[in-house]
């Protein structure tokens, strides 16, 4: 399927979106007041934003443009539903895992199953990763696993809506760096070794 990337604010509007109908279903579909309102929550959110109805508003155009938004008529204040599974051709489980990896950043397949307990309910973590799997298969990919991060158990997953994920060239960066460092850490000690074996030589007394 062809897609181009979403821009972050555009991933916000739509994953609040698909968050707040199962969440706050009453409210749903949601107000330009109460979008924005969960675009700006401080909670559950990475990064936090700090948007404008404005710019929501002209954010919600694009997506309507891209058949990801509708605007629902026969109510004195205009409102808003999304149109995620469908423009975007994924099933309501990887709906889920998309919408809480663009509410909440990277996070492990445990995280996931958690977080995303109130939009879809994952037997067993096994089958979060599966969701991912294919969602990483597809062309373009649509989710991608992280190199782990030194002293982690569980590598993260993030999404590839927006585009390359900078912590992916970040991780080979930085991995380059720590390997010279750990080898002239080794020579160092290595000298210093070398060095006292002498020392202890040249005074006749073992090192």
């Amino acid at each position: 399927m062809n897609r181009r990337d979403l821009t972050p604010l555009e991933a916000r509007v739509l994953a609040v979106l698909v968050e707040k109908e199962s969440t706050v279903p009453d409210s749903y579909p949601l107000s330009a007041n109460a979008l924005t309102s969960g675009c700006n929550q401080k909670t559950a959110r990475d990064p936090v934003m700090d948007v404008s109805e404005a710019e929501v508003l002209a954010t919600v155009e694009e997506l309507k443009a891209l058949h990801l938004v509708n605007t629902v008529s026969g109510s004195r204040v205009v409102r808003y539903e999304h149109n995620f599974a469908r423009g975007m051709g994924v099933p309501g489980a990887a709906m889920a895992l998309l919408t809480q990896l663009m509410l909440r950043g990277p996070q492990t397949a445990a995280e996931l199953r958690q977080n995303t307990e109130r939009l879809h309910r994952f037997a067993d973590v096994s089958s979060v990763e599966g969701f991912l799997e294919e969602l990483a298969a597809r062309e373009p990919a649509m989710a991608i696993k992280l190199p782990k991060a030194p002293g982690a158990r569980e590598a993260r997953w993030a999404h590839l809506l927006c585009g390359p994920v900078a912590s992916v060239e970040q991780a080979a960066a930085v991995a380059a760096p720590r390997d010279e460092e750990v080898a002239l850490l080794r020579a160092e000690v290595a000298a210093l070794r070398s060095l006292v074996n002498r020392i202890a030589a040249e005074l006749g007394i073992a090192p």
